[in-house]
C-alpha cells in the first residue's frame, strides 16, 4: 500500500491539493500501479492519502480544508458525495457534524443546522446566495449532489456571508475545468428499484472538461448533465385532532377527538435533472474570469387517491351536558356518536354512525427549477492587492400546479352513508372497518352489513377543479471586494474590503378553474359517478387498510380538465397574490492574521434592507390593491480565534451575529376578513428579524498520520423569534357595512420574545491502516475505517398565547432535535470499496400550536436510516457500484402533543440501484 505524505502548507497551497485530492485526478497514484511504499516526513503534521481509495481520499480532502480554514467548517468532498447512495445536497451533507436533515417522502428536502430552524441556513452556489424557489426554506433535495465537487457547510458566520445567516451556510462549490489536468470525462449509468410497489429508479450523470493552452493563456471548458428518475408507491394514514367544545362530560379537559382519518395515496414519479456549463481563462497566474451557467430542476408527478373519513360531520348531535355518564358501548344510539363517551366511544376507539366520505383524486405536476447565472473574476496586482468581483442572475420557479382534483362527497341521506368503527390505540396503524348504516324507526342507528369494496357506498362527482399556481423569483448579486496584505498586530494578515447588492423580487400567481354544479356537469360532458373515472387495478402498497378501492384514471383526469375548459376559465384567486421586492445593500470590513499561536479573523457586515409589497386586500369579497413599504439597517459583528495548540491539535473560538427575516409571503400587506369565521389574516411587512448572538468553542484534533477528533459546545442567544399566531384583533380599522370586526380573530406572524439554543458536538474519524504493522495484524485488515459524530441540543423560546394565558409558553425551535447521531463503518482494500452508514435524531418540533386547547405542538417522532454501499473497480476508470437505501424501512411519523396521537404516518421502501461508473 502506498502513502503519500504532505507537508503542512498555507491556506492557498492546502486548498488547492485538497481539491485535486476530492476529485481523484490523475496525480493520485493507483493502488495497482503503486509501490510498496512512499512517503516524505518533515516531522511536521502529515495527511495520509491511500491511492484508489475514494473515501479515504476525500475524508483527506475534507480534513485539509477544514484544518485550514480560518473558521468553523466541515466539508463533504467529491468522492464521499458520490460514493454514497446520494442522490441530493441534503443527503450527502447529512453525515457531516452537527447536519440532520427533514425529510419529504423518505427523500432528505431541508437542511437543520446544529438543531435550529431550516430557516437559519443560507444556501450558496460558488459563494453566491441563492434563494430557493420556496424562498428562505432553502430546498435541497432539487439540487442533484452529481453538480458539486465540494459541499462547505460553515456553521461559523463571518462578515463576508449575508447577514440572514444564523446557524450556517451551504457552499455547493460546482466542478471547474481547472480542477482536471487537460481532458476530463466521468460518467455514470445506474438503474434500480423501490421496494414498496416494485417500481423503477434511473441515474446518469456525466462531466466532460478540457483545459487549451493558448498563446493568451489557458482556457477551460466544462459541461455536465444529470438526471434521476425516482417511482414511487405509499403507505399512509393522518388523523387530526380537536377537542370538542360540546364535550362536557368528566374529562373533557384530556380529551382530543379524531376529528377526521383518512389515507392519502400515492403513485409518483420525482425526477432531478441538471445542465451546467463553464468557461474559465486564466492568462496568467494572478488573473481568472469565470462564466458559469447552472440550470436544475425537481419535478414531482403526483396521482393522490385520498379517502377522509369525516368523523365530526354531525358534532352538533353531542349533547353538551357536563355531567357524569354511564360509558358501557351503546351498539343503537341516537346520535352519530362522534365524540360522545355516554355510548362507549373514546378517542382512540370507537364508532360513528352514517359518516361522510369525503374522496379526494388529485393529480398534481409540481416543478422547481434553479437557473443561475454568474460572471466573476479574481486578481492580483503585485504582491499585496487582490481584487474579486462578481455578478449574478437567478431565476428561481416553484410551480405548484394541480392539474386536475375531483371531489366526490357522500350524500346527506344519513343510511346512505357508512358506519365507521375506527381503532387509532397503535400508533403505527388507522384502522378502520365499514359497515352499512341502519336507521331504526325509533329515531336510532346501528351498524348494517360489513363492507369492504367503499365504492359500495355512492359518492357522487360535487367539484372538479384546476389550479394554476407559479412563484416566480428573480435575484440579481453583485458584490466586489478588495483586500491588501500586510502585517497586522505582528503577523502576516490582511484586510478585505467588500461591498454587496442584492435584489430579490418575487411573485405569486394562482388562477383557478372550478365547475361545483351539475349544471355545468352536464355541459362539460364530465360523468358524476366514480367507477368511470377508475381504474380495475389492485392497491399496490402494503398498509391494512380496511377497505378496497380503486385507483383513479391519470388520462381520464386529464380528459376532465379539457372538458371543463369548455364551459369555465381560469380566474385569478386575488387572495393569494402578492409582489415582494427586498434590497439589500451590504458593505463589510474584516481583517485576518496568521500569528505562531494560530490566527484570527474578525471584522464587521452593515446591511440596509429595504422592503416593498403589494397585495389586496379583500373585505367582504371586495378586493382592494394595497402597498406598503418598510427599511432597516443592521449591524453584524463576529471574531473568530483559532489557537494552535499543536501542530496536529486546534482550539477555535468563535462570537458571531445574525438576523433571520421573515419569508416573502409573511411579508406581502394582504388583508383578508373572513366574515362566516369571524376571522381575518394577513401578512406583516413591518415584522422584525429574528436576532441571534452566538458562541462557539471547539478543539480539533489531527491525529497522525490521518484521522480527526473534535470536540466543541455553541450557543446562541435568540430576540425576537418569529411565529405564526392567534390573537383578538382588537380594532375597528377594518369594519364596513355597520359589521364590527374588532373581536374576530387574527391570524399572522408575530415577533415573539427571546430565548436560547446551546449543545454540544463530537466527531471521530480514523483508519486502521497506518496502525497495522505496529498491531501485528494482517495486512487486509488494514481497509478498515471508522466515522462517527454526535449532536446534543437544547432550545427554549418564549411564544406569546392567544387564548389570553398570562405571560408567554415556552417551546422549543422547530427542527431541533435533542440528539443527532452519524455512525459510519467501510472497508477499502483491493480495488473494493464497501460502507455502511446508519443516521439517527431524536424527535423534533415540526409546527407549534397556537393555543393551548389546539392538540399541542406537532413533532417528528424520532427517524433513523441505515444505507449501504458497495465498489468494485475492475481496472483504473472503470467500476460498478451497487446502493442500498433506508434498509430499515422506518415510517416517518408526526404526531400531536403526545406520541399516541398520530397526525401522519408514511412508509417509502427500501431502495437498490446498481450501475457503473467510468472515468477517462
Amino acid at each position: 500500500m502506498t502513502f503519500a505524505k504532505f507537508k503542512r502548507l498555507d491556506g492557498t497551497a492546502l486548498l488547492f491539493s485538497a481539491s485535486i485530492l476530492a476529485l481523484g485526478v490523475p496525480t493520485i497514484v493507483s493502488a495497482q500501479d503503486a509501490p510498496s511504499e512512499a512517503e516524505t516526513d518533515s516531522g511536521e503534521n502529515t495527511i495520509v492519502v491511500t491511492g484508489s481509495r475514494p473515501i479515504a481520499e476525500s475524508e483527506a480532502a475534507a480534513l485539509a480544508i477544514q484544518k485550514a480554514s480560518d473558521s468553523l467548517v466541515s466539508v463533504a468532498a467529491a468522492d464521499a458525495v458520490g460514493r454514497l447512495p446520494d442522490q441530493n445536497i441534503a443527503q450527502a451533507a447529512s453525515r457531516l457534524p452537527g447536519v440532520s436533515v427533514e425529510r419529504d417522502q423518505g427523500q432528505a428536502r431541508y437542511i437543520n443546522l446544529r438543531g435550529a430552524p431550516k430557516t437559519w441556513t443560507t444556501l450558496s452556489f460558488d459563494g453566491i446566495n441563492i434563494v430557493s424557489p420556496e424562498g428562505r426554506d432553502s430546498r435541497y433535495d432539487s439540487i442533484p449532489s452529481a453538480l458539486a465537487s465540494q459541499i462547505i457547510v460553515a456553521k461559523a458566520v463571518t462578515p463576508d456571508m449575508p447577514g440572514e445567516t444564523i446557524s450556517g451556510n451551504v457552499n455547493v462549490i460546482t466542478r471547474s475545468p481547472f480542477d482536471y489536468k487537460g481532458f476530463r470525462l466521468a460518467a455514470k449509468l445506474g438503474g434500480g428499484f423501490v421496494e414498496l410497489g416494485k417500481r423503477k429508479e434511473y441515474e446518469g450523470s456525466a462531466v466532460i472538461s478540457n483545459v487549451f493552452d493558448t498563446r493568451m493563456g489557458e482556457i477551460g471548458v466544462l459541461l455536465s448533465g444529470s438526471y434521476y428518475e425516482r417511482n414511487m408507491i405509499t403507505d399512509n394514514f393522518e388523523t387530526d385532532w380537536e377537542q370538542v367544545p360540546a364535550d362536557q362530560r368528566p374529562g373533557f379537559a384530556d380529551r382530543f377527538w379524531a376529528r377526521e382519518t383518512e389515507n392519502k395515496l400515492y403513485r409518483l414519479t420525482r425526477k432531478n435533472y441538471s445542465v451546467s456549463g463553464r468557461f474559465d481563462f486564466r492568462p496568467d497566474a494572478d488573473n481568472q474570469i469565470s462564466i458559469r451557467s447552472l440550470y436544475t430542476i425537481f419535478t414531482d408527478d403526483e396521482a393522490r387517491d385520498n379517502y377522509i373519513f369525516d368523523l365530526d360531520d354531525r358534532e352538533r348531535d353531542l349533547s353538551n351536558a357536563n355531567t357524569a355518564c354511564a360509558t358501557d358501548v351503546n351498539p343503537t344510539p341516537r346520535t352519530a356518536g362522534y365524540a360522545d363517551v355516554c355510548i362507549g366511544n373514546t378517542p382512540f376507539k370507537g364508532t360513528v354512525y352514517g359518516v361522510d366520505i369525503n374522496q379526494r383524486s388529485t393529480l398534481r405536476a409540481f416543478r422547481q427549477s434553479v437557473f443561475t447565472n454568474t460572471i466573476s473574476g479574481d486578481h492580483k496586482f503585485g504582491d499585496a492587492w487582490k481584487f474579486k468581483w462578481a455578478g449574478n442572475f437567478t431565476r428561481s420557479v416553484d410551480d405548484r400546479s394541480v392539474v386536475g382534483e375531483a371531489r366526490w362527497d357522500s350524500p346527506s341521506t344519513r343510511n346512505l352513508r357508512p358506519t365507521v368503527a375506527y381503532d387509532l390505540t397503535d400508533p403505527q396503524s388507522a384502522r378502520v372497518a365499514l359497515f352499512t348504516t341502519v336507521a331504526n324507526a325509533n329515531g336510532t342507528f346501528q351498524a348494517g352489513t360489513p363492507v369492504t369494496a367503499i365504492d359500495t357506498f355512492a359518492k357522487p362527482l360535487t367539484s372538479f377543479r384546476s389550479l394554476d399556481a407559479v412563484d416566480v423569483t428573480k435575484a440579481y448579486t453583485v458584490k466586489a471586494e478588495i483586500s491588501r496584505q500586510l502585517s497586522l498586530f505582528g503577523g502576516e494578515g490582511s484586510v478585505r474590503l467588500g461591498v454587496q447588492i442584492d435584489q430579490r423580487t418575487k411573485q405569486a400567481n394562482e388562477n383557478e378553474l372550478l365547475l361545483n354544479t351539475a349544471a355545468q356537469f352536464t355541459a362539460a360532458g364530465i360523468g358524476t359517478t366514480y367507477p368511470g373515472f377508475s381504474l380495475d387495478i389492485p392497491f399496490k402498497g402494503k398498509i391494512p387498510l380496511g377497505y378496497t378501492f380503486r385507483y383513479f384514471s391519470e388520462d381520464a383526469a386529464r380528459d376532465y380538465l379539457e372538458r371543463a375548459q369548455d364551459v369555465g376559465s381560469f380566474t385569478p384567486i386575488n387572495d393569494n397574490f402578492y409582489n415582494v421586492r427586498e434590497q439589500v445593500y451590504s458593505a463589510y470590513l474584516m481583517a485576518n492574521s496568521k500569528f505562531d499561536w494560530g490566527s484570527f479573523v474578525g471584522g464587521v457586515r452593515v446591511e440596509h434592507v429595504k422592503n416593498q409589497g403589494q397585495a389586496f386586500a379583500n373585505v367582504a369579497r371586495v378586493f382592494t390593491p394595497v402597498k406598503a413599504e418598510s427599511s432597516q439597517t443592521l449591524v453584524f459583528p463576529s471574531l473568530h480565534l483559532n489557537f494552535d495548540v499543536a501542530d496536529d491539535k486546534k482550539l477555535r473560538i468563535g462570537l458571531t451575529s445574525g438576523a433571520a427575516r421573515a419569508d416573502y409571503d409573511q411579508l406581502r400587506p394582504n388583508v383578508t376578513v373572513n366574515d362566516a369565521n369571524l376571522a381575518i389574516s394577513g401578512g406583516n411587512p413591518s415584522i422584525k428579524p429574528e436576532r441571534a448572538y452566538g458562541v462557539d468553542a471547539y478543539f480539533e484534533w489531527y491525529v497522525k498520520p490521518q484521522g480527526y477528533l473534535m470536540v466543541g459546545a455553541f450557543y446562541k442567544r435568540v430576540e425576537d423569534a418569529l411565529f405564526n399566531s392567534r390573537r383578538t384583533f382588537g380594532s375597528n380599522a377594518l369594519d364596513s357595512n355597520g359589521v364590527d370586526r374588532s373581536g374576530y380573530t387574527f391570524s399572522g406572524i408575530v415577533n415573539g420574545g427571546s430565548g436560547y439554543l446551546y449543545g454540544m458536538e463530537a466527531a471521530a474519524q480514523m483508519q486502521l491502516e497506518p496502525y497495522t504493522q505496529d498491531l501485528g495484524l494482517p495486512d487486509w485488515m488494514g481497509g478498515f475505517g471508522l466515522s462517527a459524530n454526535v449532536t446534543l441540543n437544547k432550545s427554549s423560546i418564549n411564544k406569546p398565547l392567544f387564548d389570553g394565558a398570562t405571560g408567554p409558553r415556552k417551546v422549543r425551535l422547530p427542527g431541533a432535535s435533542d440528539v443527532v447521531l452519524n455512525v459510519g463503518g467501510y472497508y477499502e482494500k483491493y480495488g473494493v470499496s464497501l460502507r455502511l452508514q446508519y443516521q439517527k435524531r431524536s424527535k423534533w418540533v415540526d409546527a407549534i400550536a397556537d393555543t393551548l386547547i389546539d392538540a399541542g405542538d406537532v413533532y417528528w417522532a424520532a427517524d433513523d436510516e441505515l444505507d449501504f454501499s458497495a465498489r468494485y473497480e475492475f481496472t483504473k476508470g472503470f467500476e460498478v457500484y451497487f446502493d442500498a437505501s433506508n434498509l430499515l424501512n422506518g415510517a416517518g411519523r408526526r404526531y400531536s402533543g403526545v406520541s399516541a396521537r398520530t397526525i401522519e404516518w408514511e412508509r417509502f421502501g427500501r431502495r437498490y440501484t446498481g450501475g457503473v461508473r467510468v472515468t477517462f
